[in-house]
């Protein structure tokens, strides 16, 4: 199994992006990903292939997700019964 190489986060109006890199080894599958050691945190997905290099896996989620993910925790938590 090859070393993960993770991209620093980039960023546009919609989205934050980042890009893992492998060995040559192509995975196409969110298994094959795992298999060969990508770890992403929560909400990232696999958005696009770059046929050029198919071993740069193109990830992005939406902008503030964690942020919005801990509001809205937050918020259930209020909700419940005291």
């Amino acid at each position: 199994m090859g070393q993960i190489q993770y991209s620093e986060k980039y960023f546009d109006d919609t989205f934050e992006y980042r890009s893992p890199s492998s060995s040559p080894r192509i995975a196409s599958f969110p298994s094959e990903w795992r298999a060969i050691g990508v770890q992403q945190s929560r909400g990232w997905m696999h958005y696009a292939i770059h046929r050029p290099e198919p071993h740069i896996m193109l990830f992005r989620r939406p902008l503030n997700y964690q942020q919005q993910q801990e509001a809205a925790a937050a918020a259930a938590a209020q909700m419940l019964p005291k």
